[in-house]
């Protein structure tokens, strides 16, 4: 049983109760009644009985005369709102009961602190904490680590492609392979056994193995805005060391814990999987067909695929800024690479549901409009890059099932050497190396190189895999 409503709820209705007080003398009728007597919060009184099967459970009543509603928080991260109400305490301690009032004459509020003498671990037989703590069986709680096979991401944009979406533990910082996170029951204990160190920001710098020095927390769920929520308390963290140990819970059941934070960077999405330790998670297999395929888009119409971005402004019907040969089409893609290090490798791509069959079909072809106002003179970007925006277009065909996509791609890279006007680029990937292979089920066209963190603007046109 549930005696809760959330506190933003409750603060949205507490705003429209009072503007509602502004207009309508804070009568429940809303009529032209007079204002009543101010109402002070010694005027405020409740009662707080103990039921009669179960002491954890206390029933309050509000005994203040004139009150049309009464809220009730409850000191243990739940509330509620009417005359009479229920609070469940299943942890033994000390909470403040807080009851606000409204009257004709305004609003108040009154405290009373309650004493729960024993923890009833009965209420707390819920299945969600059963799988995050082992339940009240497991007096040690549970302890999970990593996901040693992911999928996972450590960083990226919010629409990364599982080329992010499934990382693995190996290729991950030295300091987060012995992370562990204990969970337990008894008194909500949270405890991180990070080694010493963990991974994330110290001394202003980011994405360091950062010093750690665990201390006493505990955990909490809660639902807010209709999604499922973790905590950790005291600053500590999970996987990443910034001091907010919040977390959206993707998926929670006995072998797998799913957690998602925007963090790191302002618009990074990461997401952690962990599993109990000592379990080895099945590998999913998934066979695919492989077969030969049409692929072409020309923006005006549409097209037989569906384009996905990682760090990128995708524009698929835009009005062609220059209508002449070789392309008077109306419409074309506008492709937008922002500034900075999240966008340095911007791209736009296409997942299949079979691998490509390319041993008579293997010859791309696209046009592409490169603006002369672009900045190709400024240099930042990663240290292993050309820092600069290049005057560049590069297919890569990708295996999206493998946990780094990039190492086994095949990538083709077409300099454009014309500004301000349409050109046409084929890119061949007929060599036998690469139609033999049948683990290619993914299409990336990045404009402007990798690695730099310089924005540009750029324009294609009639994607196609010719015959």
């Amino acid at each position: 049983m549930k005696y809760s409503i959330s506190k933003s709820k409750v603060y949205s209705l507490l705003a429209a109760v009072l503007l509602t007080g502004m207009f309508t003398a804070c009568t429940p009728e809303g009529g032209d009644a007079e204002l009543g007597p101010a109402i002070s919060s010694e005027m405020v009184q409740f009662t707080a009985t103990p039921s009669a099967n179960n002491p954890n459970i206390i029933n309050f009543t509000n005994q203040t005369p004139g009150a049309f509603k009464a809220i009730w928080d409850f000191g243990n991260g739940a509330v509620a709102e009417g005359q009479q109400a229920q609070g469940a305490f299943a942890l033994a301690g000390e909470y403040t009961v807080k009851l606000t009032v409204f009257t004709n004459g305004g609003h108040a509020i009154s405290t009373k602190t309650i004493q729960i003498a024993k923890t009833d671990f009965t209420m707390l037989d819920r299945e969600d904490y059963n799988f995050l703590t082992g339940g009240s069986d497991a007096a040690e709680g549970k302890t999970w680590v990593f996901d040693p096979v992911g999928p996972m991401n450590f960083g990226g944009t919010p629409e990364a492609p599982s080329s992010w979406w499934s990382q693995t533990l190996d290729a991950q910082s030295d300091c987060m392979k012995d992370d562990k996170y204990v969970f337990k029951l008894e008194g909500f204990a949270f405890e991180n056994q990070s080694g010493g160190a963990m991974w994330g920001i110290e001394g202003g710098e980011e994405n360091v193995c950062a010093s750690h020095t665990a201390t006493k927390s505990t955990w909490r769920l809660y639902e807010e805005n209709g999604k499922t929520m973790l905590s950790v308390s005291n600053g500590e963290t999970i996987a990443w060391a910034d001091g907010n140990g919040t977390y959206e819970v993707m998926e929670l059941s006995e072998n797998r814990l799913h957690i998602r934070k925007v963090c790191c960077g302002g618009g990074g999405v990461r997401n952690y999987v962990l599993v109990p330790e000592g379990y080895i998670p099945p590998i999913k297999v998934v066979e695919k067909e492989y077969k030969m395929t049409d692929i072409y888009d020309n923006f005006d119409e549409d097209g037989n695929v569906v384009w996905k971005t990682d760090g990128l402004t995708l524009n698929q019907s835009y009005d062609n800024p220059a209508p002449f040969p070789i392309n008077k089409s109306a419409k074309v893609a506008m492709y937008v690479k922002q500034a900075g290090q999240p966008y340095a490798f911007a791209n736009m791509f296409l997942n299949f549901d079979h691998n490509l069959d390319l041993r008579e079909r293997n010859v791309f072809k696209l046009k592409i409009f490169i603006p002369g106002y672009n900045d190709f003179n400024s240099a930042e970007g990663e240290s292993w890059a050309d820092p600069h925006l290049l005057k560049q277009v590069s297919i890569k065909l990708q295996n999206s099932t493998t946990a780094q996509p990039w190492e086994t791609q095949v990538e083709i890279k077409q300099q454009v050497d014309k500004l301000n006007e349409w050109v046409e680029l084929t890119f061949d990937f007929g060599a036998a190396e690469t139609v033999n292979r049948k683990d290619l089920d993914r299409i990336v066209i990045q404009i402007g190189g990798e690695g730099n963190y310089i924005p540009g603007i750029f324009f294609l046109d009639d994607f196609r895999l010719e015959n």
